[in-house]
């Protein structure tokens, strides 16, 4: 019945902006930030996967985020950067769901993952004799898999719920992406209930992860009066870079679905902020707080320096033997 309603067959963004040198002036900013992000978030994962030091949880962890922002970011910015360039902004019905789907399995599965990952700073700081039985690789690549699940399940239900509405009026999304609230203020009827249902689905996954996440502060905070002054720096050091994010993602996030329908300009600099900014942001401040993995990475870089400098070496040494053997060649024949 829901594909008999639907008559329309595309979308059409408005965009950031209607001023055209501003929107090439905004592609040029995100098109770097974008770039940036792509090689920060891929050089953390890199440098994760080939140092044999950093394959233990909480890299392990970080290593996924990464990989979790790169398909974040590359789910809305490649098109926005697109339409930038060329004045139609147009979605095809099944790319926006497409789009929308997605979106909420990388907004989802990281959500879980920033749980998972104050679960082990909490039982790395309180429990550092049972760390190594409750966190390991592998109860983390079957938690890894679980909030995938999860985020697959979840983002079903979104879809679902979005593309039973019908359809068949105005097309023109007041955004630069496919997300549920501008998409279903363009149904043909009443989103009400809808409304509820998808509110209901996203807010008892927020709840349960922010109590977890809670949770695992509040003993943290319990267990720091126990320990000495250079315990309590290092555990302050450890949360604070993954606090950070928490409230970048959560912040934008928790905006964009819980306040009332006003100034959608607003709403689109929130949008801009957790599916641009914060994927970009996390793998600076992960990096700039951690030694460890900016020692890692100057070692990558420097034993890259060196196979480089030997492959040449090699080439050279090889052209001229080469030049050689042809010089005594001719001598041979003269």
């Amino acid at each position: 019945m829901a594909e008999l309603n639907q008559t329309v067959t595309h979308f059409v963004f408005l965009g950031l902006t209607d001023n055209r040198n501003l929107e090439l002036v905004l592609f040029v900013i995100f098109f770097f930030i974008y770039l940036l992000t792509l090689v920060g978030n891929l050089l953390i994962v890199v440098t994760v996967a080939c140092n044999q030091c950093l394959h233990t949880p909480m890299y392990f962890l970080l290593g996924n985020l990464s990989f979790l922002d790169i398909c974040h970011s590359s789910v809305t910015a490649p098109k926005m950067l697109l339409d930038s360039v060329f004045s139609q902004k147009i979605i095809s019905f099944a790319g926006c769901l497409a789009q929308l789907f997605f979106l909420h399995i990388c907004a989802s599965a990281e959500i879980f993952l920033l749980t998972i990952m104050a679960y082990d700073r909490c039982v790395a700081i309180c429990y550092p004799l049972q760390y190594a039985n409750l966190v390991n690789l592998k109860i983390c690549a079957y938690l890894v898999g679980a909030l995938w699940m999860g985020g697959i399940i979840h983002s079903l239900v979104q879809t679902v719920l979005t593309i039973s509405l019908p359809f068949c009026g105005p097309n023109v999304i007041d955004s630069f992406f496919c997300d549920i609230p501008p998409v279903m203020k363009l149904a043909c009827t009443d989103t009400y209930f809808t409304g509820v249902l998808i509110v209901s689905n996203s807010g008892v996954i927020s709840l349960v992860c922010f109590l977890a996440l809670v949770s695992s502060y509040a003993i943290i905070l319990l267990s720091l009066r126990k320990q000495t002054a250079e315990g309590r720096r290092k555990a302050f050091s450890t949360c604070a870079a993954h606090l950070l994010v928490v409230v970048l993602f959560l912040g934008p996030c928790i905006f964009i679905y819980t306040r009332p329908t006003s100034s959608f300009s607003t709403e689109k600099m929130a949008a801009v902020f957790y599916t641009m900014v914060t994927p970009f942001l996390n793998p600076v401040i992960y990096t700039l707080r951690n030694k460890e993995v900016k020692n890692s990475m100057q070692k990558l870089w420097f034993w890259r320096k060196i196979f480089f400098t030997r492959k040449r070496i090699s080439q050279l040494a090889l052209v001229e033997n080469s030049s050689v053997k042809k010089e005594k060649t001719i001598q041979c024949n003269e």
